[in-house]
Formats: C-alpha cells, structure tokens, sequence
C-alpha cells in the first residue's frame, strides 16, 4: 500500500488552511493526501469532477505556498526542459516516468472513471514534464520510488517547513457576548 492510498479525511481545519494557501476557496477536495512536517496539509487529493461536473485531470495539488514558490523557481531554471530531454534519452527514466503516470491513473480510477480524462493523467506524463508542482504533488503523497522525476525536484528543494507553518490556523469566530439578564421584579 502506497503513502496515496491513505489520503486521510479533509477536516473544517484543513479546508480553512488551504483556503488561506492558495488564497481562495478550495474547490472538489476528496482529502488530505500529504501533510508537511508542520502539521499542515501540502497536497491535497482532488476530484475528478469539479462541482460544476468540469472533468479535473489533477489529483493531487500541491498547496503549500512555499514549496509551490520553490518548485516554481525549479521549473523557471529550465529543469522541465532538462528533464523531459532525459525521458527521449533514457530508457530506465522513461519506463519509470511511464509508470508513475499509471499508478497516478489507477489512483485517480480508485475513485470513480471519467471518461473525458480516461488515460491522461497530469504534469505531462507519461511522455514529458509539463508541471513539476504535480509531479512533487504526487512524489510527497504516493512517497518515495513512484514518481522518479518528482523524487528528484523534492531532492533539490530546500526544507521549506523550517521557518514554521506557512500560514495559521485562523482563530475562531468569537461569540457575541451579552450581558446576562436580570431577572424581572416581582410585584409585590
């Protein structure tokens, strides 16, 4: 059993932290599918429908702002590019990229077919890299050894936990408070 199979229940918590990391309601969340050493949600594992029923290729979404902020600078630097050149080159690489994009296939169908997005999976498997941020997605929630090139960009980025939770738990909404009230006088 892989790391993905255990995509644990989205609580009211997790749903307003993720709210907070990408800025705006979360949409189609099935669950948690990676937590980062800080205790928050990092990827989450999506629908393959969005509510509107849109067909929604990608199941696991990296949320953390600052992994996404580092894998954005990975993929700035020209390492898709590098990366998919090694896939034309290297059969090992291409066979183990193939077959990440079919466990990400068959996760996805663990939850339901859609058949608009039937054999697609996301990041550009199997054939290149289009979105490393996916590729580290589904490395941090399937775990090491399923998805080599995304094992490989979580290789070079920096611990991005280190300074603390990317964002906080909002407080809680307090209550009004109201005096109490007194109780009626009583004619005499």
């Amino acid at each position: 059993m892989t790391a993905a199979d255990n995509a644990s229940t989205v609580t009211e918590a997790d749903a307003a932290i993720v709210r907070q990391q990408l800025g705006r309601p979360p949409r189609a969340i099935r669950g948690v599918a990676h937590r980062c050493p800080c205790g928050n949600p990092d990827v989450v594992e999506t629908a393959s429908r969005l509510p509107d029923g849109t067909p929604f290729p990608t199941l696991y979404y990296l949320t953390c702002p600052r992994a996404v902020s580092q894998v954005s600078t990975l993929e700035a630097s020209g390492l898709m590019r590098e990366m998919t050149d090694r896939l034309r080159t290297d059969d090992r690489l291409a066979a183990a990229h193939q077959a990440a994009h079919q466990a990400y296939l068959a996760q996805r169908e663990r939850h339901g077919t859609v058949p608009e997005i039937s054999g697609i999976s996301a990041g550009g498997m199997p054939t290149r890299v289009k979105c490393l941020h996916v590729l580290v997605a589904h490395s941090l929630a399937a775990g090491p050894g399923v998805n080599p090139l995304g094992d490989e960009a979580l290789a070079v980025l920096a611990d991005w936990w280190r300074q603390g939770p990317c964002v906080l738990p909002e407080p809680a909404p307090e209550r009004e408070s109201r005096p109490e009230p007194r109780p009626e006088s009583q004619p005499s």
